[in-house]
């Protein structure tokens, strides 16, 4: 049924040709029964633990005090999920790296995704009254504060990245690969891009939109932690198809889940419109979802050679589409 799905636009589509994916379908279900095994809560809360402790230590509060305050309220709340910096820290690990070669550029992630929550809640923007359980940003510190506490992560979060990861871990030609992933996802071509066409686009530029705002974070999060890792080209290639292809499955079961129980209302119609449920329906969404699931588990296909290692990576996958287990935080 290939004509439900979106077309695809110039460059690359954000999930398979109707012939792949049910090629990717096949291996994806076989790949499932693999990774239940693996005990994803557990090694997600446990990382939680170390990444909230680190972030606590790596945002200290200084003179201007309120700057501090605003930058913390985001970045320490207590509903965060912490997904990039678990995925930074899972692909590490997956290619043999120590996590604490990892965590810098894990907090690093977190101070920018968080930042570009702050940005995407304003009322120029979003305009959302809520994060992770607690009022935004802006709604806490004013507008004025919330831009300034974003502005300051973004650069905190590579000053961090430089000044802790163990040079005798991680040689600097790797770091600046880092930073330069980073800087690429959250710039003009990526996260700025889609949050543009958020606002300016037409309800046709959905899979640019989607893409850019959710599968660009995923996706530098999990190159990152492989260029921290010392994976090859080929394999950092397959590391951006899976975290794109996961970014935006969390993001379309998220639209999905919320399509079922939520009342409709003209803001949430707006917010919609450029999701898959907004412009397509969520039975198509589910499709889509389903061609997404089936491309991220072809790319760990790819690195079928790092054998249990791989497990980590498929739960991902699996806990995106299913949501089989409540971590009690926000996105």
């Amino acid at each position: 049924n290939h004509q439900l799905l979106p077309k695809p636009k110039a460059g690359r589509p954000i999930f398979p040709r109707t012939i792949s994916a049910i090629r990717c379908s096949a291996v994806a279900s076989s790949s499932s029964t693999v990774a239940t095994q693996f005990d994803l809560k557990t090694y997600w809360t446990g990382l939680i633990e170390e990444i909230n402790q680190k972030l606590d230590e790596a945002i200290p509060v200084k003179y201007p005090h309120q700057i501090y305050e605003a930058m913390r309220y985001s970045v320490l709340a207590k509903g965060a999920k912490r997904a990039p910096p678990v995925m930074c820290v899972a692909t590490c690990e997956l290619f043999g790296g120590n996590r604490l070669a990892a965590f810098p550029t894990a907090c690093a992630l977190e101070m920018v995704h968080a930042a570009s929550l702050i940005h995407d809640d304003l009322p120029c923007m979003d305009d959302d009254p809520s994060r992770r359980g607690q009022p935004s940003n802006h709604t806490v510190f004013g507008v004025d504060m919330a831009i300034l506490a974003g502005d300051a992560l973004f650069p905190l979060g590579f000053r961090h990245i430089v000044s802790h990861t163990p040079t005798d871990l991680v040689p600097e030609t790797r770091l600046l690969q880092v930073i330069a992933e980073i800087a690429r996802s959250v710039g003009s071509t990526g996260m700025a891009a889609g949050q543009f066409l958020d606002l300016e686009g037409e309800p046709n530029a959905v899979d640019f939109v989607q893409e850019k705002k959710y599968g660009e974070m995923a996706e530098s999060s999990a190159v990152c932690g492989g260029l921290l890792g010392g994976a090859s080209d080929e394999e950092l290639q397959l590391l951006r198809e899976f975290g794109r292809a996961v970014g935006v499955l969390y993001q379309v079961r998220s639209d999905v889940l919320k399509a079922k129980i939520e009342t409709r209302d003209k803001d949430e119609d707006r917010r919609r419109s450029k999701s898959y449920v907004g412009v397509y329906g969520v039975e198509k969404a589910m499709e889509v979802a389903e061609h997404l699931k089936a491309e991220a588990k072809k790319a760990l296909e790819g690195l079928e050679k790092y054998g249990e290692k791989l497990l980590p990576l498929y739960s991902f996958v699996d806990y995106a589409d299913d949501r089989g287990f409540s971590l009690d935080a926000g996105i």
